[in-house]
């Protein structure tokens, strides 16, 4: 294999990200009016038709509201896929549509004077969202207000692609750090009073902070609730969603922990964990249907895990 082959600058790989692009500019093309109709339709596809991953979407949304009927849950899941799809053109046409100057006429910002107090304190930051609304939008927001975030992912395997998204994002004053190995730049970015902007509704393994999340064990990373008890760093739950027509939104702050306001700091990782899945939580109950429930949130592999373990002890204690 190549050397170009194993680092992935592939032929495959480049038609893909050529793909991507040559979707990027039809929509663009396209008037958000039509965009949305398609979404409508590619809702029904996926969810009617195709039925992609819907056994785990009807399970998470049956546990997440068991008290509503199934067919306005069968409604939320087809929003959701008219979000998703809806989500991806809006991204497309973001760049062209949401400047300086006229990003009144696209976003709504509530609450917001709480969050540009906090930051414009010489402070480090963190900023936590979820998988919820249009959070590249909140990413832009930010940007436009002066605030520059940098947010820890996973490199995309499709090299083309994640060269172009780093771009796409820096552009907008988001700043991709690897999330192997980025232990040192994340401890000079706080050091230097920087913003960390963090996904807090990720799936973080049996190892993870486990909590109650619309009624079910969760499992979150430690490391968002370490940032901001090892800095004294306040965490900003914000969220971006649509308000019925594409390219409207809300973007707002729903709460704020500052470690140095609060008359009962919440001093360990569990309590700050469960603080925050609780206000996701409430952000979410609002408008389901912009809510990626096609992920596999509450995925429990602790019991697993543990047969593992005693199965492997005893295999050495036979041994010996």
């Amino acid at each position: 294999m190549s050397k170009s082959s194993r680092s992935g600058y592939t032929p495959v790989n480049y038609l893909v990200y050529c793909m991507v692009r040559l979707f990027i500019a039809v929509a663009q093309a396209a008037p958000m009016e039509r965009l949305a109709a398609l979404a409508r339709l590619l809702s029904w596809l996926a969810y009617d038709v195709i039925r992609v991953r819907r056994g785990v979407i009807d399970e998470n949304l049956r546990h997440a509201f068991p008290a509503k009927p199934q067919a306005a849950r069968e409604t939320i899941a087809r929003g959701m896929w008219e979000h998703l799809a809806l989500m991806l053109c809006e991204v497309a046409h973001m760049p062209r549509k949401i400047h300086e100057t006229n990003w009144r006429r696209h976003v709504r910002a509530t609450n917001v004077e709480p969050a540009v107090w906090h930051l414009l304190q010489p402070r480090p930051h963190v900023i936590l969202v979820g998988h919820f609304g249009n959070f590249e939008v909140g990413g832009v927001m930010a940007g436009l207000f002066g605030f520059p975030t940098h947010t820890i992912a996973r490199p995309l395997d499709n090299p083309y692609l994640d060269r172009f998204l780093k771009r796409f994002r820096g552009g907008t004053g988001q700043y991709i750090l690897p999330k192997e190995g980025s232990a040192p730049e994340v401890a000079r970015l706080l050091e230097n009073n920087g913003t960390l902007a963090l996904l807090g509704d990720q799936y973080a393994g049996s190892k993870g902070c486990w909590v109650d999340f619309f009624g079910r064990p969760a499992s979150c990373h430690k490391a968002i609730a370490v940032f901001s008890l090892t800095t004294d760093a306040p965490m900003l739950v914000s969220y971006t969603r649509r308000l019925g027509k594409p390219m409207q939104f809300e973007f707002a702050i729903e709460e704020v922990y500052d470690p140095q306001q609060t008359d009962q700091p919440m001093t360990d990782i569990r309590t700050i964990t469960q603080w925050y899945s609780h206000v996701l939580e409430r952000i979410i109950t609002r408008d389901p249907a912009q809510y990626w429930w096609v992920h596999r949130r509450w995925k429990d592999t602790r019991g697993k895990k543990r047969k593992k373990e005693r199965a492997k002890a005893l295999g050495v204690r036979r041994a010996a």
